[in-house]
């Protein structure tokens, strides 16, 4: 593969001020200009490599943002202070009232209940599909459509998006793709299939951490200088800016993620390898069962594997919650919503996550109560981890014990 999004990253090189190994954080809210018509410049966007206010920018966010374009092989990107930081921005900077979304039906719950419940206000309105089914996709494009948007894989199902499709689809009718690609950093590259804007929610796999939230657009020059405008810039405006020394620690942080990524993936095939052959309901893209694997295993770049999200039905919400309450006991992971965290992280996403979702539509994608989302953490020796889970199941009834035999 030539496109390596761990190479890309690595080839940066950030001097400090002083010559420090890491660059020096601009713990500025406001610069100094030596001349009024430089502030002048500034203003209409004009003058390059000069910082006006760190709600438009700051050194510290355009080092992490070039390093997550780099990642992303795109021109450039804008971090933000949060997930939902980014992808509101974006929606709001591609549509205006009057104009509509088509989006998958299985998407993460806040961005779900943005569309369903806040862009209406607007008169932005939105068509939730199966983004697995290219007819049903492009069947449901008007001429007001304006934005095609998916999740690599989506949340919390792990529907598996065929991006080079959309973007073709979206091409065709003058659209804009949006990827959300948190669940697949480094995996999947978004922009070299098409997409024209891609987005991370940086809280999760990419800061590893579990200590921030964050998010990332990234896109061309021209898409991202426009959120970033004074006057109309729907980043500038709104104001979702990430704090500089948060933007340093991500910026740390994503210098191991193509060692965690490689981790995170391997245990998340072990373990839904295991736990298939005992029987248990597992939805893992890199399983051969799941109806994604050969159009997600031609996507990925093998390095990194299938990533770490896997769910298992424990068949009730009871038994889902008895489950990981006995998992979190026995400190084989977290009772915890979110992702990408060195340690396991189960949550049940009907009364979660996607708990913004109603019922009836849960049902209709197939988001039963006894779903159970794992984020599968980096644990050493998968093995002892496994048989330790598959206790707790045989414990709560979820497996047999016979199946141990």
């Amino acid at each position: 593969m030539d496109f390596n999004p761990a190479d890309k990253i690595q080839d940066l090189q950030y001097f400090g001020e002083f010559g420090g190994v890491n660059p020096s954080i601009s713990d500025s809210s406001t610069y100094t200009f030596l001349s009024a018509k430089t502030m002048f410049d500034t203003f209409e966007g004009n003058a390059e490599g000069c910082y006006l206010y760190s709600r438009h920018s700051s050194p510290s966010n355009l080092y992490l943002g070039q390093a997550l374009a780099a990642m992303e092989g795109t021109e450039t990107a804008n971090v933000a202070a949060s997930g939902m930081g980014a992808i509101t921005p974006v929606l709001l900077q591609l549509c205006a009232a009057g104009d509509h979304i088509v989006t998958s039906r299985t998407i993460y719950g806040g961005t779900y209940a943005f569309m369903k419940n806040f862009l209406p206000k607007l008169n932005i309105n939105t068509t939730f599909v199966d983004i697995t089914k290219l007819d049903v996709v492009e069947a449901a494009i008007t001429p007001n459509t304006k934005v095609l948007y998916c999740e690599t894989v989506s949340n919390p199902l792990l529907e598996v998006a065929d991006i080079e499709s959309l973007a073709k689809i979206a091409k065709k009718h003058n659209l804009k793709l949006v990827v959300d690609n948190t669940f697949s950093p480094l995996s999947v590259a978004p922009a070299k299939m098409g997409a024209d804007v891609v987005i991370h929610s940086l809280t999760k796999f990419i800061n590893g951490s579990s200590d921030t939230v964050g998010g990332v657009t990234c896109g061309t020059q021209e898409f991202i200088d426009a959120l970033r405008n004074v006057n109309d810039g729907a980043s500038m405006l709104l104001g979702p800016t990430m704090d500089s020394l948060r933007a340093a620690s991500v910026l740390k942080n994503l210098r191991t993620l193509h060692i965690r990524m490689k981790q995170h993936s391997y245990n998340a095939m072990y373990l839904a390898q295991k736990f298939e052959k005992d029987g248990l309901k597992v939805v893992y893209p890199g399983l051969e069962s799941h109806p994604g694997h050969e159009l997600y295993k031609g996507m990925i770049n093998k390095e990194y594997g299938f990533g770490g999200l896997m769910t298992i039905d424990a068949g009730t919400i009871d038994k889902a919650n008895e489950l990981m309450e006995l998992m979190q006991n026995r400190n084989l992971g977290y009772l915890a919503v979110s992702l990408g965290f060195y340690k396991t992280l189960f949550s049940a996403p009907g009364s979660s996550t996607s708990s913004e979702i109603p019922l009836d539509e849960q049902k209709e994608m197939g988001l039963t109560d006894g779903l159970i989302r794992f984020s599968i953490g980096l644990d050493n020796d998968i093995e002892r981890t496994y048989n330790m889970m598959k206790e707790c199941m045989i414990e709560v009834g979820v497996l047999k014990a016979a199946a141990t035999v």
